[in-house]
């Protein structure tokens, strides 16, 4: 079967059997194939013999609960995650999207609501990255720092600086806008594309993040500012820096 017309892969994680059924039913009727585990055991080395499209992973897990499980697996994978859970707090829905879910859905839900949430993420990730290079850019200077969009590596003069995939985009669209204001929304929509729906908050806490990486050097002015009551703003070059 060729990638065109091949089904996309989910894997639906939770411990509830009656839950995972219905899911399993569902998602295989509206033209997704499907596994189904009780929890998230071994899911590492799952990964190394199959890889899903997208993983709905619930939060509230026996052993390694979804959000640890949600950290691991996108430290070394960019496969799409969904989190499922009942804890719906704003802290909880932060620390989901912090931790490198692609959307979070509070139990209870409609599974059709499911379905749109997983066609959403796997329009987005089969589309361009937002923060894949154009092709007539290499790289962005700034103080002590390369931003090569290439590797989509961050360089402090010869040393690499890691960078999640998150920070890599939001860095990268600030990058490419210099010294022009963007509010929290429109850096969401240039970092990972049009629908994207994450809160302030979660933009802030990556933002905050690319601060220390690249303000806590000795000297470093301050390049990515706060622009109060609207977003942020990228600024190169400093006045008074040298050429």
């Amino acid at each position: 079967m060729s990638d065109s017309t091949r089904k996309p892969l989910i894997w639906v994680v939770d411990d509830d059997p009656e839950l995972r059924t219905l899911l399993l039913e569902y998602l295989g009727a509206q033209g997704f194939e499907v596994r189904g585990f009780p929890d998230g055991r071994d899911i590492e080395r799952r990964l190394l013999r199959e890889r899903p499209d997208l993983i709905v992973l619930d939060y509230m897990l026996p052993g390694d609960d979804g959000l640890t499980l949600c950290r691991r697996i996108r430290a070394s994978d960019e496969v799409g995650i969904i989190m499922l859970t009942a804890r719906n707090e704003l802290s909880d829905r932060i620390a989901g999207i912090d931790g490198g879910a692609d959307d979070y859905i509070g139990k209870p839900f409609a599974p059709q609501e499911l379905v749109v949430r997983i066609r959403s993420v796997l329009r987005r990730r089969l589309a361009i990255p937002p923060g894949a290079p154009k092709a007539d850019e290499e790289c962005v200077t700034f103080g002590d720092y390369r931003l090569d969009f290439g590797s989509r590596i961050l360089w402090r003069r010869h040393e690499a600086v890691t960078l999640t995939t998150t920070e890599f985009a939001l860095l990268s669209a600030l990058c490419r806008n210099p010294h022009r204001p963007l509010t929290r929304e429109r850096l969401l929509e240039l970092a990972r594309g049009p629908g994207t729906e994450t809160g302030d908050r979660s933009v802030d806490v990556q933002i905050s993040k690319l601060r220390k990486m690249i303000h806590g050097a000795v000297n470093q002015p301050e390049f990515i500012q706060t622009v109060w009551g609207y977003g942020y703003v990228f600024v190169p070059d400093v006045p008074g820096e040298s050429a």
